[in-house]
């Protein structure tokens, strides 16, 4: 039975290592205010090393770009556009263009004007995160960021 049970660990363990290699990219997230009635919602993609993340501006028949959508409340309302740094570029042969991308680390940054008390922006980021040597498939991440 001990021996079933060190089996049944081991394997645990062991998909368990090889699922973080298929997670090369952690989101994390923050909110600041910038005034009474304005705050910036910071969406924060950390990349393992050789891998990348496309911009939200990437040209048809290229790869998928990160999109952001935000669900409707009534504690606020968006500012704009999702803002980012400027992207890297690169030609890629197997889209056959130029594309805009994001290695390491990008903070996205969407500013909002805040209607209510207490305000908890909810939304999902959709992305592709590729290596030289491959793609994992598109992702789509919810998230809840707090506003105080």
């Amino acid at each position: 039975m001990k021996t079933i049970f060190a089996f049944a660990a081991g394997l645990l363990f062991s998909m368990s290592a090889s699922s973080q290699v298929l997670k090369p990219v952690k989101w994390s997230y923050a909110a600041k205010k910038t005034s009474a009635t304005e705050a910036t919602v910071l969406i924060k993609a950390t990349m393992g090393d050789g891998w990348h993340i496309y911009s939200q501006t990437i040209p048809e028949g290229g790869p998928l770009k990160t999109t952001f959508a935000f669900a409707p409340a009534k504690s606020f309302s968006l500012k704009g556009k999702v803002a980012e740094p400027k992207p890297l570029t690169k030609f890629e042969k197997v889209f056959g263009t130029n594309v805009n991308y994001f290695e390491k680390e990008v903070i996205f940054q969407q500013k909002i004007k805040l209607t209510g008390a207490e305000t908890i922006v909810k939304g999902t980021v959709e992305f592709m995160i590729c290596s030289d040597k491959q793609c994992l498939p598109p992702q789509t991440i919810d998230f809840s960021i707090p506003v105080s």
